[in-house]
């Protein structure tokens, strides 16, 4: 045995306690204890709120690894400068960031003064399809790949190389409508299912992705119209971290801009799939067969399932988790 001179610690004294700490951070931390999912996002925010906010929870959340970050839809470039002064105000500066497609797109980009004071990662990032199916290579049967956005990117993906591409683990997505439509408040019916905008977008990538064979996990209009109310903006906005501070500011310029739905109240709807991914008790779900129809429709058809859908979610263990991990 040797003593630690100064300590009056023997190295199996040491050796012991060093153990129990890790122990004990292992049960404060499940993260710490098995390994990091490996996961990829590809979004198009700066148009809705909610992708802004699915970040931060993802930001927050121990149990990712985080390969890349993807632009999706729309001017791409701007989201990567958005995404650039995202992750470096927030201290999350060393995560990729990828290109994706430019598209046309009628959607007014709500956020675009703040995103125009970030810049453009130097060296320019790659295209988001080939950084795709890079990591996809680098770690077969090991990626999440989190869709809050039209599926562009990942159409093109799958046109390029769609056995690289069925190489996913799974693509957990935020879109389609199956049972139910768009709806202002939860104490209102729901209308029937809708044309949802992430799989209307691009109808032919979506079409693409649910007969690609990649286990899918689906978080359509029926789970995902969870609203961030006034009690749990104000426990946000004057949190006063790095994180809560620019997700105020974001909040700020979206409620400031043209708002389809004439309220300042923002709807998660790109936060659920994240939320799955740390607890799916958040949102339990049903093997479907899903078919995207030429119209853009989600329907369930009768056949062998190729998604796991979410048809209800669990408010209170949603916003449990969600407002726990932002104000951490």
């Amino acid at each position: 045995m040797h003593r630690i001179r100064g300590l009056g610690w023997t190295g199996k004294a040491l050796a012991s306690a060093l153990l129990g700490c890790l122990l004990a951070l292992s049960a404060a931390h499940p993260a710490y204890a098995a390994e990091r999912e490996k996961v990829i996002v590809d979004t198009d925010i700066g148009d809705d709120i909610d992708d802004a906010f699915a970040l931060g929870l993802l930001l927050q959340s121990r149990e990712f690894d985080i390969l890349g970050i993807s632009a999706a839809w729309g001017d791409t470039g701007l989201r990567v400068q958005m995404l650039q002064r995202l992750l470096h105000e927030t201290g999350h500066s060393e995560i990729p960031l990828a290109q994706g497609i430019a598209t046309t797109s009628m959607t007014p980009f709500t956020q675009a003064r703040w995103a125009q004071r970030g810049s453009m990662p130097d060296p320019k990032p790659m295209a988001s399809v080939d950084f795709l199916l890079q990591q996809i290579r680098q770690h077969p049967g090991q990626i999440t790949l989190i869709a809050l956005g039209p599926l562009t990117n990942l159409g093109a993906a799958i046109e390029r190389d769609p056995a690289t591409f069925r190489k996913l683990k799974r693509v957990l997505l935020m879109g389609g409508s199956v049972r139910a439509g768009y709806r202002k408040s939860e104490y209102a019916a729901a209308r029937p299912a809708d044309k949802e905008y992430n799989i209307v977008a691009d109808i032919p990538a979506a079409q693409k992705l649910f007969s690609s064979g990649v286990p899918i996990v689906m978080m359509p209009l029926d789970s995902t119209q969870i609203k961030l109310d006034d009690i749990e903006r104000s426990a946000l906005f004057g949190h006063g971290s790095a994180l809560t501070d620019a997700l105020t500011l974001l909040y700020h310029q979206w409620a400031d801009s043209y708002q389809p739905w004439s309220s300042s109240t923002p709807t998660l709807f790109d936060a659920v799939p994240v939320a799955y991914a740390i607890d799916p008790k958040v949102c339990p779900t049903t093997p479907l067969r899903v078919v995207v129809s030429d119209d853009g429709y989600t329907r369930e058809t009768a056949g062998a399932a190729n998604a796991e859908v979410c048809l209800a979610l669990n408010k209170t263990r949603f916003l449990d988790l969600f407002m726990q991990r932002l104000l951490q």
